[in-house]
């Protein structure tokens, strides 16, 4: 596994994402009443029909940076990658408290 660093920061995560054609969703498992979960679309996986979700479970909806900020702040979550190689862009990351 590569060395990994740990973003909080907003425009870190957005250019990020960016490098890697990533929208911010929002993933929403079984019932209303779950929290939606933070993740990201790349590529062609963020234009592909989001009633079926992902793998025909839940639901995924892109949403505004601001909003996906919004709860990234409210649950003081960080957000770990890989660190970068050059030639390669590799889409690992993982979602953890903050520290």
């Amino acid at each position: 596994m590569a060395e990994t660093r740990v973003l909080t920061d907003h425009e870190e995560i957005r250019d990020w994402a960016a490098a890697r054609a990533g929208q911010p969703v929002l993933r929403t498992l079984g019932s209303s009443q779950d929290k939606p979960v933070l993740a990201f679309a790349f590529g062609q996986q963020a234009y592909q029909d989001t009633d079926r979700g992902w793998d025909e479970i839940g639901e995924v909806e892109i949403v505004e940076w601001d909003e996906w900020f919004r709860l990234f702040d409210e649950r003081e979550l960080a957000l770990v990658v890989a660190e970068d190689v050059p030639g390669q862009r590799e889409e690992f990351h993982e979602f953890i408290r903050r520290p």
